[in-house]
């Protein structure tokens, strides 16, 4: 199809050959390094930031195909068939795809057509048959005709593009669908000019004519991935939020020293803080506790549930309510965590969880506990610090019927005891946390107040890099 003469002016001259290879070079440069990129970003579907990722790269890489196809149509030109027979007066020309171009490849998504206004004929390429799925060798549809593809909601649009084009000799540029014989429907996008006749009138119209269904696919995508993720985030957002105001709202209310009991001589000088991830979004299921009972002893207990969430939060909560419920009901260390056990066991969601309750009887100074697959109390006296040997207990939640043992110890004025959850210690095992945290004991002497050991540990461990939230709690024999 020859270039046309637009209403307003001359068409402008196609850029030189050289020029518009760069611009393939530069294209096709920058497609393969978004390739490379993309590969780079792996996703196993599950994460919607990581989906919306891979989406954003899919909707660059179809526009960097759309923009190599386009180049190459300008540094080729039109294609014609070389050996072609002239086709008769009466029929549409129709130009072909070049040799070797796949079916629905981007070089098949963009046709051209032009409708002669005073003989009433209209010329199409043969990409734009294969994009409106119309037989090659029927005739062109007129303007008139081209409305029958066309959804019924999106005919007012089309007809407004042509009728302002024709009257008004603006520009085409605009996007409705198709509907093609086999019942798929097609996004197209059209653009084009009216072509002034000698006597300044409009004599035709031309256009091209691009199937954009993918691209709109893939910005869809976008659009819908994009979405979830802020649906997500809000989500975790108020999670996050509710599992806080639960977890603040569950522990116990002081954040200085407690000295129990209220009544009588202070014979213990509690402490305790929990320390939070370095992701504030990582709100676990740890607790620390101190409650007077009624026959004058002193329940002491520290626990995890496993995982993190307004869920963990909510079973924390019911964990922690029910070992003060059963504490005040009188049942000793051992038979608590047995109930416990039961009590996980007996949930409609399952979960593990470690604990370590202690009752303090101060007329004896006596301390009976038991432990439930948790790190055993730490013991400081005399400047020195060693771990209290554990009895029997598995994870609670681990298995049905589990029976705890228990074990006592009885404590000197003066004598430090430490209660800490997993994690207090970031980056270490198990047994080297247990060292770190007696090689505390020197300072632990110099202290005080629990409150100033507690401040210690938080110098010493509370920094950056924790990956998960711990409880301390630190009980100092008085008398």
């Amino acid at each position: 199809m020859p270039s046309p003469v637009s209403a307003d002016s001359q068409a402008a001259q196609p850029p030189g050959r050289g020029s518009v290879e760069a611009l393939i070079t530069q294209a096709r440069q920058l497609k393969g390094e978004v390739v490379a990129v993309r590969r780079d970003t792996r996703s196993d579907g599950e994460d919607p930031e990581e989906r919306w990722q891979r989406a954003l790269y899919d909707l660059a890489l179809h526009q960097l195909d759309d923009l190599d196809a386009h180049l190459a149509q300008l540094r080729d030109g039109p294609a014609v068939p070389p050996t072609a027979p002239p086709a008769p007066a009466a029929a549409p020309a129709v130009r072909t795809v070049p040799a070797g171009t796949p079916r629905g490849s981007l070089l098949s998504r963009v046709g051209s057509a032009e409708w002669n206004l005073l003989t009433d004929e209209a010329t199409w390429s043969g990409e734009l048959y294969q994009i409106l799925g119309l037989n090659p060798d029927a005739p062109a549809l007129t303007l008139d005709e081209l409305p029958s593809l066309v959804p019924e909601e999106d005919r007012p649009k089309l007809t407004a593009m042509v009728t302002d084009c024709l009257v008004d000799g603006k520009p085409i540029d605009g996007e409705f669908r198709v509907v093609r014989p086999d019942g798929s429907v097609r996004a197209v996008h059209m653009m084009g000019e009216p072509v002034l006749g000698a006597d300044g009138g409009t004599s035709s119209m031309w256009a091209v004519l691009r199937d954009v269904s993918e691209l709109r696919r893939c910005r869809r995508t976008v659009r819908e991935t994009r979405d979830s993720l802020q649906r997500q985030r809000r989500q975790e957002q108020t999670e996050h939020r509710i599992a806080a105001e639960l977890q603040e709202a569950v522990l116990p209310p002081w954040r200085g020293s407690l000295r129990l009991p209220h009544q009588g001589p202070r014979t213990l000088d509690l402490a305790a803080r929990r320390l939070p991830a370095a992701a504030a979004t990582l709100l676990g299921g740890d607790w620390y506790d101190a409650l007077e009972l009624s026959d004058g002893e002193t329940l002491l207990s520290v626990g995890d549930l496993t995982g993190h969430g307004v869920a963990v939060a909510s079973g924390m909560a019911t964990l922690l309510g029910a070992v003060r419920g059963m504490a005040l009901a009188g049942s000793r260390p051992g038979e608590l965590l047995g109930m416990l056990n039961q009590l996980l066991d007996a949930t409609v969601q399952p979960a593990l969880g470690s604990a370590v309750c202690c009752r303090y009887r101060p007329e004896t100074r006596t301390l009976v506990w038991a432990q439930a697959g948790h790190p055993a109390p730490l013991l400081y006296r005399d400047g020195t610090g060693r771990m209290l040997n554990a009895p029997d207990g598995v994870l609670l939640g681990a298995t049905r019927g589990a029976v705890y043992g228990q074990a006592e110890e009885t404590l000197q004025p003066g004598d430090l005891l430490l209660l800490h959850t997993d994690g207090l210690v970031p980056g270490h095992s198990p047994s080297t946390a247990v060292d770190r945290l007696l090689g505390l004991a020197p300072r632990f002497g110099a202290a005080r107040t629990a409150l100033d050991c507690v401040r210690t540990v938080v110098e010493e461990f509370g920094g950056a890099g924790r990956e998960d939230d711990a409880c301390v709690l630190v009980a100092r024999v008085t008398t």
